[in-house]
């Protein structure tokens, strides 16, 4: 009995598995197409030109003069408002990521254990996330206001001379802080259903070894929703870097010339207060026409959001790598 043994020319084989990788690979790329599009147009396109125009002197309305560092050089030495705006950036970042986190766990963990209305406290609880950021920021800015708000008039009746609020600079901050804290419905939604999500296996082991309500939230709950806490922490940094529609809006309105938003007399009223880096660079940018300068900003602000953020990552999956080690 003859055996034929068929023998496949690898001549003939490469080319077509050749073909066959490069139709999935074009696959790949088709499907992709949109994602790629959008992110060459909307992302890498402006990030590369922000990049080019900060090392530029530029107007908007004649060609770019190139000028190398100068704006780099003039941003850490030779502009005084830019230190205040960083200042009242960086408190805001310390002080809103904070709170708002804990805020946000803190609702989120008292409407996890509600027994009876729990949709309806939820809906409530989640309804400021969705008013307009304008919007919102007009209406803080008429009940605290000092004179006719009814937050000082409350006060007047228990007794408590109010402040001055938006129209105070040391107390303007604390007022932008109220308002996004009431206006953190988002994140607490995220928070509730990570807490939603713990395994209650893990809560009854933890009591029967003696663990109380304190210990388990420590031991059990806070470990079980770390990447939720660390998305928190990261979107509330970005958030809180990005801050300008509502400062921009509150101190318009305090300062009685709401409808010239934008202008210098107006930006981060009382006293610079609510003179956030956004909100400077808005302003070298489309008041001044300092696009250079203003690009330059931008960088920077990126350049620090990226670092700070991956910094903050490495050091959390850092720790939770430790934790599971050990």
């Amino acid at each position: 009995m003859t055996a034929t043994l068929e023998r496949t020319e690898p001549g003939r084989t490469a080319p077509a598995r050749s073909r066959r990788a490069r139709r999935k690979r074009l696959q790949v790329i088709g499907f992709m197409s949109p994602w790629i599009i959008g992110f060459s147009l909307f992302f890498a396109y402006p990030l590369l030109a922000t990049g080019y125009f900060s090392l530029t002197s530029y107007d908007l309305l004649s060609p770019p003069d190139w000028v190398g560092l100068r704006n780099y050089a003039y941003l850490l030495f030779g502009d005084p408002v830019v230190r205040i705006a960083a200042a009242n950036t960086l408190w805001l970042v310390l002080v809103l990521t904070v709170l708002r986190v804990v805020f946000a766990l803190g609702v989120a963990a008292v409407i996890a254990r509600l027994r009876r209305g729990v949709g309806l406290v939820r809906t409530l609880c989640y309804l400021p996330a969705l008013a307009p950021p304008v919007a919102a920021t007009l209406a803080f800015t008429f009940l605290f206001n000092p004179g006719t708000g009814p937050v000082n008039g409350l006060l007047r009746t228990l007794g408590i001379d109010g402040p001055l609020w938006f129209n105070d600079p040391a107390w303007a901050k604390p007022a932008l802080t109220l308002l996004t804290l009431w206006g953190c419905g988002e994140l607490m939604i995220i928070m509730l259903a990570a807490l939603l999500d713990v395994p209650q296996e893990l809560h009854e082991a933890a009591a029967l070894d003696g663990a109380g309500p304190i210990g388990r939230f420590w031991h059990v709950t806070l470990p079980s929703i770390a990447p939720v806490l660390l998305f928190g922490v990261v979107n509330s940094i970005i958030f809180s870097l990005q801050y300008f529609t509502q400062a921009l809006v509150a101190g318009a309105v305090a300062s009685g010339q709401a409808e010239v938003v934008g202008s210098s007399k107006v930006v981060g009223f009382p006293d610079n207060a609510t003179l956030t880096f956004p909100a400077w660079l808005y302003q070298q940018g489309f008041h001044y026409y300092n696009m250079g300068y203003a690009a330059t900003m931008a960088v920077v602000l990126f350049v620090f959001s990226l670092g700070f953020t991956a910094l903050l990552i490495r050091r959390m999956r850092g720790g939770t790598n430790a934790e599971e080690v050990g």
